[in-house]
């Protein structure tokens, strides 16, 4: 703190000197070499002295780069999945960061939404009492909601006429000054229905029944095609001969392949303390055991890296903890190729799912009290390109799963003859 504040005085003289510089253009001529002198010497002050100075304190405040926090992950991811469309503003409608549901409401991708007006996806007559709402709540005058609508709803998602019930509600972030807004949009039939919703019966008057939302059949229907993958996953690892760790991990990446990822990555750990928990013998070696990807011969690039230089890699087999990104926003976690180009930019990743290979009761489920975790045999990261469907979570539940069921297989001893 120390030195910020007497950088920031330096600084301000410097700026001074600044102005008084300024005046010199009213000089007459032959006086004017002594100003031209003074400004050179200013010129390599603020390069030599004052930018060193800014850099330092810039990376101090940083305080260098830091792993981030798995719930940190866990978190954005839960956000990014949202049944519901969720947004985070600032108190003047901008927004920080989207939901897909939101987006998708919308009609914009999230990246675009990020650092524009919340306002200019809603209709004229809506965006006035939603801006000055969004303000009250940044005041801190308590939560509360409103109806709006969608501008130009035509072939969006939701129900007719793009009527929304936005929820509104401040929050703090940590290391912030002001809070932000989280706004919960809720389509609804109209506000003619709405009100109607919230006017209590007349005496007498029968009410109509409760109905429950009944799941859609996309849903329902990813829903099983999750659970024949399991399926098949198990009755695949259990036909393996034991022992056999190449056999269990090309069937497995043979189910996983193109039927559910492009890209089928298997690292396995060996030696060491895989798991990095208490009792970890050291650090385990990594190596690439299988790489599948989505054309013949795309695979021998990127089954020649290290996976010792893929931060994701890295974290599931000494963290024992998984990752899901969507849109992954560090071009760097899955490490660089030959080229020196970022994996998932050259691959044009636009999601990924990287899960530690840990049985039951290993890293990856927290153990036991009293139990010391087994290590986490390696890590499994799956890779969608293009234009596929992201990952959901649930889809990274059911990756968890198969993944545990891989580890049980990796960890059975070879029959005795």
């Amino acid at each position: 703190m120390g030195e910020s504040t007497e950088f920031g005085a330096e600084l301000t003289d410097f700026r001074s000197r600044v102005e008084e510089l300024k005046s010199a253009r009213s000089l007459p001529p032959e006086d004017r070499m002594a100003a031209l002198d003074t400004a050179l010497f200013e010129l390599q002050h603020a390069a030599d002295v004052l930018l060193p100075r800014y850099e330092e304190l810039a990376t101090a405040g940083r305080g260098g780069a830091r792993r981030e926090d798995p719930e940190v992950r866990l978190l954005r991811g839960l956000f990014q999945r949202l049944p519901l469309p969720v947004a985070l503003t600032d108190r003047s409608t901008v927004v920080r960061r989207i939901n897909v549901a939101a987006a998708e409401i919308f009609g914009m991708q999230a990246g675009y939404a990020t650092g524009r007006a919340l306002t200019g996806a809603l209709s004229h007559d809506s965006r006035a009492a939603f801006r000055s709402q969004v303000a009250a709540v940044a005041r801190g005058e308590g939560a509360r909601s409103l109806v709006v609508r969608r501008l130009g709803e035509s072939g969006l998602p939701g129900a007719a006429g793009g009527a929304l019930r936005a929820t509104l509600t401040a929050l703090r972030p940590p290391d912030e000054q002001r809070p932000a807004v989280l706004v919960v949009f809720q389509p609804i039939a109209s506000s003619e229905a709405e009100r109607e919703t919230a006017r209590p019966p007349a005496p007498g008057r029968r009410t109509a029944p409760v109905r429950f939302p009944r799941p859609e059949l996309a849903e329902v229907t990813r829903h099983a095609e999750l659970m024949d993958l399991v399926d098949d996953m198990a009755a695949g690892l259990l036909s393996v001969p034991e022992g056999d760790t190449k056999a269990v991990l090309d069937v497995a990446a043979g189910l996983l392949h193109e039927r559910f990822a492009d890209w089928v990555i298997a690292d396995l750990a060996d030696g060491g303390g895989a798991g990095g928990g208490p009792g970890a013998a050291g650090p385990a070696r990594l190596r690439r055991a299988v790489v599948l990807g989505p054309a013949p011969g795309s695979a021998a690039g990127l089954a020649a890296l290290d996976p010792s230089d893929a931060p994701l890699v890295v974290e599931a087999v000494r963290d024992g903890v998984s990752a899901l990104r969507v849109r992954p926003e560090d071009p760097d976690a899955f490490g660089r190729d030959a080229s020196g180009a970022a994996v998932l930019v050259s691959a044009r990743v636009t999601s990924l799912i990287c899960v530690p290979l840990s049985a039951p009761g290993g890293a990856a489920d927290g153990g036991g009290p009293g139990r010391a975790a087994p290590p986490v045999l390696g890590a499994l990261t799956l890779l969608r390109t293009g234009g596929r469907r992201a990952f959901e979570m649930a889809e990274a539940g059911a990756v968890n799963r198969m993944s545990r069921h891989l580890a049980l297989a990796l960890r059975r001893p070879a029959a005795r003859p």
